[in-house]
């Protein structure tokens, strides 16, 4: 796609980025049959390509207004069309830079303003914790779009039981900004299963919000201060060597801090650092291999397995292109796995915030992936992403786990 830069945008590091992605686009059209936006919306600027021709006149200069804004919030970020497209259009890059120019451009509605805050500051603040638990003692209270927001409170116990022995491989855990409050029992059973396959889960306290949260709102600065925050915070312990990785049970967070080196890249106090942090960074399924070697020896052949559904996240299957691994080690170790029955590839329509900000379209997705899921029966259907896994179960009464947790009953 043949792109010229308007002055302002040329000899500049972002301009010289879109512009090269831009290149790369052959409009060939193929990104549109895998885009969840345009499967409900069929409207060409709501997928990947129109988006594409809309970020082109943004760096070329041409006027931004408030409905290049409207088709640019309405992306998931899902990142589909970036499995799909035969060019291999960095997508998901393109559009945090035009959404970053466009949100300079285009003021939006005061409402939106402060909704955007609210989220950017609320998720990642230390009051999250408190206010979730109040929402939780009150939550039959709440009004039905409130209540899919607040999951029941964990009332069995292990959801804070951490083991203690020491072992000689070890790795950080980044617990996250709001799923300690929201599903602890991910934190811990995480710990628990890695302990029982003799390694050590080591924790950060410093470390806070990986920087998606604020980078997805359009608030870069502060995306990039929590990146280095955690750099800062892990850094001391990777630079003593005591640990073999940095592991992401959230797969959303996974695919952010192994882009860390990408967003700091310009900054020479970081940019080796977030390099380093990068290459350290495993998403929990990539430990499974040795999860499954560890801890198949101890399984009892005949011990009653739930029939699982799997979806996997969009930033697991299309952010960080793992695919598979999840059902491979949950079936060696004797689970009945199945995805769903079409449309595996499809966003559930959680995405972030996206489902805050965009709840009708967040809740048709939500409902078209459960469409496919609950033909298969599942006795729970498990997932890799605390968005995930939240927003499936407010439409379902069948459970809605990580796919740690069931191997945490299992050996439980």
């Amino acid at each position: 796609m043949q792109t010229h830069l308007a002055p302002e945008f040329q000899d500049t590091p972002e301009g010289e980025e879109a512009q090269a992605i831009l290149r790369s686009c052959v409009h060939c059209g193929f990104c549109t049959a895998t885009c969840p936006t345009y499967q409900l919306l069929g409207d060409e600027l709501d997928g990947p390509r129109g988006r594409i021709y809309l970020m082109k006149q943004v760096f070329e200069g041409q006027p931004v207004t408030r409905s290049t804004q409207l088709h640019l919030d309405r992306c998931l970020t899902c990142r589909n069309c970036e499995s799909t497209c035969p060019s291999g259009v960095q997508y998901g890059r393109l559009v945090e830079l035009g959404r970053q120019v466009v949100e300079e451009r285009v003021e939006r509605p005061r409402g939106e303003r402060m909704t955007r805050k609210l989220l950017k500051e609320g998720l990642t603040s230390p009051l999250f914790g408190p206010a979730m638990k109040l929402g939780q003692a009150v939550r039959p209270l709440l009004p039905a779009a409130l209540k899919h927001k607040v999951p029941p409170a964990d009332r069995s116990g292990s959801a804070h039981r951490w083991p203690t022995r020491q072992h000689a491989r070890k790795v950080l855990m980044l617990t996250g900004c709001v799923q300690p409050a929201m599903m602890p029992n991910i934190n811990s059973a995480t710990a628990r299963v890695l302990d029982a396959a003799g390694i050590q889960v080591m924790v950060a306290d410093e470390a806070g919000c990986c920087g998606a949260i604020r980078t997805h709102l359009n608030d870069h600065e502060g995306g990039l201060a929590d990146m280095r925050r955690n750099i800062d915070a892990w850094w001391p312990t990777i630079v003593r060597g005591e640990v073999e990785a940095i592991v992401m049970n959230a797969s959303g967070c996974g695919v952010m801090v192994k882009d860390y080196a990408q967003h700091l890249k310009h900054d020479p106090a970081y940019a080796d650092k977030a390099r380093r942090v990068s290459e350290l960074t495993r998403d929990l399924s990539e430990l499974l291999p040795d999860l499954v070697a560890q801890l198949k020896p101890r399984w009892a052949a005949d011990a009653p397995r739930p029939k699982l559904a799997f979806h996997p996240p969009c930033t697991l299957q299309h952010g960080q292109k793992l695919r598979g691994g999840v059902e491979a080690g949950l079936r060696e170790l004797g689970f009945e796995v199945e995805l769903a029955v079409g449309e595996s590839h499809l966003c559930c329509g959680s995405a972030g915030t996206y489902s805050v900000l965009q709840p009708d379209l967040a809740y048709q997705l939500r409902d078209r992936k459960l469409s496919q899921l609950m033909p298969l029966a599942p006795q729970a259907i498990v997932s890799a992403n605390i968005g995930c896994i939240q927003h499936l179960q407010s439409g379902t009464e069948t459970p809605v786990k990580h796919w740690i947790e069931v191997l945490d009953e299992a050996l439980a």
